[in-house]
């Protein structure tokens, strides 16, 4: 199947700067961690981090894996692949900015907020993504949101980091897997 780029490189860098630009704007002066999740959301979450850095104090940072927290485990052919979460810090209390590349049925988010919660209750959690694609099966939006896709339900979304994939773009193909 043939696939359209959807964001150049120079797009996806531009994405990245207004939501680093939001979430400063919105915690220049108060403590945050970002949290990505596995995989692309913890690139954005670095990338987010080292620009932040820049600006004002280092935020906290960590990484988690919803991979058993998912709602269809039992329909998937095989197991996914645990990368393991990692927060180092102290989550009662926190405001913890959730990071994902891409936000679509929601079901993600839900499961990473069920993964956060193990940790303790933050004072507030807030999503930041790259690019919203719509289809929401869950009433979960984004705190900050760079970018918009128009697709179908069956089309299937990609974004691809320097750091993984060698460039910076996000892609669709129509009719794809979700």
């Amino acid at each position: 199947m043939q696939e359209e780029i959807l964001f150049t490189r120079d797009e996806v860098n531009a994405a990245v700067e207004r939501l680093t630009e939001e979430i400063f704007q919105a915690h220049a002066d108060r403590p945050i961690a970002l949290v990505g999740i596995q995989t692309r959301g913890v690139i954005l979450a670095d990338r987010l981090f080292n620009a932040l850095c820049e600006r004002r104090p280092a935020p906290d940072q960590g990484t988690l894996d919803i991979s058993l927290y998912r709602d269809d485990l039992s329909n998937l052919a095989a197991l996914p692949k645990i990368e393991g979460s990692d927060i180092p810090f102290e989550v009662e209390g926190a405001t913890v900015i959730l990071c994902d590349d891409v936000l679509f049925t929601g079901r993600t988010i839900r499961a990473a907020m069920n993964v956060l919660l193990d940790y303790g209750r933050s004072n507030r959690i807030e999503l930041a993504v790259l690019v919203d694609r719509g289809h929401r099966e869950l009433p979960i939006a984004p705190t900050y949101c760079a970018l918009d896709a128009e697709t179908e339900r069956t089309d299937y979304l990609r974004v691809h980091f320097t750091e993984t994939d060698g460039q910076d773009q996000i892609v669709k193909r129509q009719g794809g897997a979700t």
